[in-house]
């Protein structure tokens, strides 16, 4: 675990510019990790943002090639005083493993690591053949990968992607991810008057800036979670009866879930939807921030002349993100009241995915997980975005194997996030079996 906790005190935090050498410092962390473990033509590919981190191994002839994918960057640790102990202080209680990327992904990505580490060590080769490919945007945008993987470099040639950044759906429970929601996020900016006034002066005359980003935003959305943004839900595809009676037949508890992972009085979203679809398969919209205004201590009675509101939608198969775009820009000039100007500013954007349960890859990863864990694989989809993963079946033409190890509440990009140490040991093992499995 050593290696890990190093690895993990590096505060690679991609969004906040003040923390660039610390990013920089974790790529060349893992560029020297691989060369040590053994991978060849390890290097940095720079670019216009942060460097993205290649190694390979290819000495097994007529065995498959994997492309293992992860990223080094990680969410900022805020709020800070609701960490047990510091966010880039490791520190391990209960069987747990808690850090700011312990979860998502560094410990992930070094089961992916340690697994060939460890194969070529005690064997001196593996299996079949792979290549590692790194990132450090994925938590603020992935610019640089996406035009990277979009030039179809040769070097990336493979049969399967294997990805470790997705959760078991339950301690013990071997967990398959075939379906990931899309994602448009970004920012509306308003602006009122020039500067803030003085309430008692203006009030009743000059426009408010946050009051107008409170009204936009109760207009996107109803009180029971459905968005109201003209022909949002046209493209959407309800999953098949297949998939649906699959997913009631996994060992899921509504209200354990409101009151174990959401602590909240009652759980919100569409009530006539069951949980499980609203999670998966149904488009989202969410309000991460709002700026504006005086937050300080005290008072001070200005009517704010600017505000900025972060949203994002996670969207779902069939969407298209940038058809998305152009309905909540009409739906936000329709709700801007009169003195106000909004625009909405795109940050990134990738549609869903879905993953054929079927391919001999995806097939493959169940039964090695199985062997290890000692339980049937299920299979599921996540309400998250990985936007590499289209990027890969749509440039280099290779199916991703979305075979995760954390756990639903390993609270990713929240305070006091944990992975458990005997899921990381576990992962590697089942690596090491799929590796096996597909070298035969």
């Amino acid at each position: 675990m050593d290696d890990l906790i190093s690895f993990l005190r590096i505060p690679s935090i991609s969004a906040l510019p003040e923390h660039a050498p610390d990013v920089r410092r974790a790529a060349e962390w893992l560029r020297h990790w691989l060369a040590q473990a053994g991978l060849e033509n390890v290097r940095l590919i720079e670019g216009d943002g942060n460097p993205l981190v290649f190694a390979e191994w290819t000495k097994a002839p007529a065995k498959p090639t994997l492309l293992l994918y992860g990223h080094y960057d990680v969410q900022p640790p805020d709020p800070l005083e609701e960490w047990t102990s510091p966010p880039f202080d490791p520190q391990i209680r209960g069987g747990n493993l808690y850090a700011r990327g312990a979860a998502d992904d560094k410990s992930q990505l070094y089961i992916l690591m340690e697994a060939v580490r460890r194969m070529l060590r005690e064997r001196g080769r593996l299996p079949v053949n792979v290549k590692f490919l790194i990132e450090g945007e994925e938590e603020s945008g992935g610019e640089h990968i996406e035009r990277y993987v979009s030039s179809a470099p040769a070097e990336l040639r493979s049969d399967a992607a294997l990805i470790c950044d997705t959760a078991m759906f339950a301690p013990g429970l071997p967990t398959i991810t075939t379906g990931l929601r899309g994602i448009v996020y970004g920012e509306i900016h308003l602006q009122g008057a020039r500067a803030d006034l003085h309430s008692g002066d203006y009030g009743g005359a000059a426009p408010n800036a946050v009051e107008a980003a409170a009204q936009i935003i109760a207009a996107l959305k109803d009180r029971d979670g459905r968005i109201r943004i003209p022909g949002l839900y046209d493209r959407v595809r309800r999953p098949g009866d297949t998939e649906l009676e699959a997913w009631r037949s996994l060992p899921f508890d509504p209200e354990q879930y409101r009151e174990k992972e959401i602590g909240s009085p009652a759980l919100a979203g569409e009530p006539e939807v069951p949980l499980l679809e609203r999670l998966w398969s149904r488009p989202t919209l969410e309000i991460h921030g709002i700026r504006g205004g005086f937050t300080g201590e005290g008072a001070k009675t200005v009517i704010p002349a600017r505000a900025v509101v972060k949203i994002s939608l996670r969207l779902v198969p069939d969407q298209r993100p940038e058809e998305v775009v152009r309905q909540l820009e009409a739906a936000i000039a329709q709700a801007t009241p009169r003195g106000v100007t909004a625009k909405f500013h795109l940050l990134s954007s990738a549609p869903a995915n879905l993953v054929d349960p079927q391919n001999p890859f995806v097939k493959k990863a169940a039964e090695a997980m199985e062997k290890v864990f000692g339980r049937k694989s299920v299979y599921v989809r996540c309400g998250g975005s990985i936007p590499i993963v289209g990027l890969f079946e749509k440039f280099p033409g290779i199916p991703s194997v979305l075979a995760g190890f954390g756990l639903p509440d390993d609270n990713i990009h929240a305070p006091n996030e944990k992975m458990s140490v005997e899921n990381i040991r576990r992962g590697i093992d089942a690596i090491i079996a799929y590796f096996d499995a597909l070298g035969a």
